[in-house]
């Protein structure tokens, strides 16, 4: 009898605070170019130490992530953080997906900004020495291949420069943002935008 090869599944964890466009084709970027088999989008609950006006409902961004990935097979949306105990650490949800699906061989997803920061991230040598990790340039922080660690690669994926400060400024001010977002996340939120007016 033999064993299927696990399944590559990338981890794409944030706020996506809204998802939108940029977040989307990276994820399949990743997926059809970099060797992925699955991105998971692990929603971040709301961290109790901000201000709650910076982040939208954990509910509703769920939501979002789910409208926004629907139709494609290799998106998945995932609330795993909202169960676990805050503050909400890498290392404890990766240990967390794979105690749960050991048939799977899990990427951390991060920006070159998050990899320069990466030493100050909680067990971040843990980290490397456990998993694997994909590094997606962002403007600015340049990283050299050359320098990183066994476990850690850097991805040429293009650069998209979108911010979900951006689209909720948009929305704030009334403009027609639909081209960043995925339809049925745009309709979701103008709709949540223009109730609150």
């Amino acid at each position: 009898m033999t064993t299927s090869a696990p399944k590559r599944t990338g981890i794409f964890s944030g706020s996506f605070n809204p998802v939108h466009i940029g977040h989307l084709a990276l994820a399949n970027y990743l997926c059809e170019y970099e060797g992925l088999d699955e991105v998971w989008f692990l929603v971040s609950p709301r961290n109790p130490l901000k201000e709650k006006d910076e982040l939208m409902d954990d509910a509703f961004r769920l939501k979002l992530v789910q409208l926004a990935i629907s139709g494609y097979p290799k998106f998945k949306a995932s609330d795993i953080e909202f169960s676990l105990p805050r503050p909400s650490y890498t290392i404890h949800t990766l240990d967390k997906l794979k105690a749960c699906h050991p048939d799977r061989e899990f990427y951390l997803i991060i920006g070159s900004d998050n990899w320069q920061l990466f030493p100050r991230w909680y067990q971040s040598e843990r980290i490397i020495a456990e998993n694997h990790l994909l590094v997606y340039p962002r403007p600015g922080y340049p990283i050299s291949s050359d320098s990183l660690p066994a476990n850690v690669r850097m991805v040429s994926s293009p650069v998209f420069e979108i911010s979900s400060t951006f689209i909720r400024q948009a929305l704030e001010e009334g403009k027609d943002v639909r081209y960043f977002l995925h339809p049925a996340v745009y309709e979701a939120l103008s709709a949540e935008f223009h109730t609150k007016k």
